[in-house]
């Protein structure tokens, strides 16, 4: 081999092991990167399932935090006198200027609907069954039947009321097609063979597309009376003694119901809460969570008894946007605000208007009109500063329908 070869041979054996030198240096890098991406990523999951972590205890946290105690102690923060402690009003509030209201009259009238529909509602309350024989069944009325059903001379199942009296309204499609037009034009006292064919798709198959024969007596006629001069004053003497005086009665009522809540309305929307008394509204939220607990503990006796599922949160029973318990708190501070801005409201105006109440009298009223024992169980279950507080509202009320202006 010339000096030439030997020289070349040495550069290729150079070139060789410079590439090689390069190689492993590539890879050391590159080894190196993959083990810094590796640590990069695992400490990226880490803090990652970290925050989840962290997340999840913040939340529970939170809700232990935000959660309402429920209390029965409707009186908390109230004094013996049903007013607020330790707060001022008019620094809590800016009332509405209910003193230079004036409401328009065609807004709190009675309407002629609504004391028909009273007179109506309660000469019906006074309905009852007569067994007048010269009495005739028509469309609409309500009889007092028996009946007994058979099919080919035999009685079938269900088709007998065993003596007990029904009551069938004429008209209203309750028993088979032709059934009830066939009792029009009877009489109390009036046994009836009623002739009708079931429907080929009645539920029973046994009677299903069958002739049948009813054999029914015919009790009575349920009579609604005549609104007069004589059955006013033997049912309402208390307030009036004739039909006109019962009409206006009742006119009067509606006017001062509709002027209540027109007044309501106007106190509410026009005054403004500055600041919520906090323990104040604190308690409130906690008497409206045991409210809606003992609410939802009725429902689910009830469903039991049906065999239904029963509420498992309270705030299921809120409606379908109150989804889990931090919706349910916001929910339930803000109806607590409601309650607590009436509150200061009807305070307000009861400072301002330097009324007062007699609780001893009430207290007497209501043994009068309901026992001893009733009160006795109020005071027990609400406190006497809560029911202070209704007083207030009542006071309030009165005054406000006595002072405000109509026109």
């Amino acid at each position: 081999m010339g000096k030439n070869e030997k020289k070349a041979d040495t550069s290729l054996s150079q070139s060789k092991s410079m590439a090689k030198r390069e190689e492993r240096k590539k890879e050391v890098a590159k080894n190196r990167r993959n083990k810094r991406v590796k640590s990069i990523i695992g400490w990226g999951c880490g803090i990652a399932l970290a925050a989840v972590i962290i997340f999840a205890i913040g939340i529970n946290v939170y809700r232990a935090a935000t959660r309402t105690v429920s209390s029965s102690d409707f009186s908390a923060g109230l004094d013996s006198n049903g007013l607020i402690e330790g707060v001022d009003t008019s620094a809590a509030l800016t009332l509405a200027d209910y003193e230079n209201l004036t409401v328009p009259m065609n807004e709190v009238s009675a309407t002629t609907e609504e004391v028909d529909n009273r007179i109506n509602s309660t000469l019906e309350s006074y309905a009852e069954f007569k067994e007048d024989t010269s009495l005739t069944v028509a469309t609409d009325d309500v009889v007092n039947i028996d009946y007994v059903g058979t099919i080919d001379g035999v009685e079938f199942e269900g088709g007998n009321s065993n003596g007990e009296g029904y009551e069938l309204t004429i008209g209203s499609g309750s028993f088979i097609d032709n059934f009830e037009d066939q009792l029009i034009g009877t009489h109390p006292g009036d046994n009836v063979k009623v002739n009708v064919t079931f429907p080929e798709d009645y539920s029973d198959a046994n009677v299903a597309g069958k002739p049948a024969v009813f054999d029914v007596t015919v009790h009575s006629i349920k009579v609604t009376p005549e609104l007069t001069d004589e059955f006013v004053a033997e049912n309402f003497a208390d307030t009036a003694s004739t039909v006109e005086e019962y009409k206006k009665s009742i006119e009067d009522e509606f006017y001062k119901q509709h002027l209540e809540e027109y007044i309501t309305k106007f106190i509410t929307e026009n005054s403004t809460v500055k600041s919520y008394p906090a323990k104040y509204l604190k308690n409130t939220k906690s008497v409206t969570k045991y409210n809606d607990e003992s609410m939802m503990a009725y429902y689910n006796q009830m469903f039991s008894s049906y065999g239904m599922d029963a509420y498992k949160n309270v705030w299921e029973l809120r409606g379908e946007e109150i989804k889990d318990e931090i919706s349910y708190e916001k929910e339930l501070t803000s109806r607590a605000k409601e309650a607590v801005k009436d509150a200061l409201i009807y305070q307000a105006i009861y400072e301002k208007a330097g009324l007062s109440i007699d609780m001893d009298k009430a207290f007497a009223d209501m043994t009068e009109q309901n026992s001893e024992e009733y009160v006795t169980n109020m005071k027990e279950t609400y406190g006497e500063g809560y029911l202070a507080q209704a007083e207030i509202k009542k006071a309030v009320t009165e005054y406000l329908n006595n002072t405000v202006k109509v026109n």
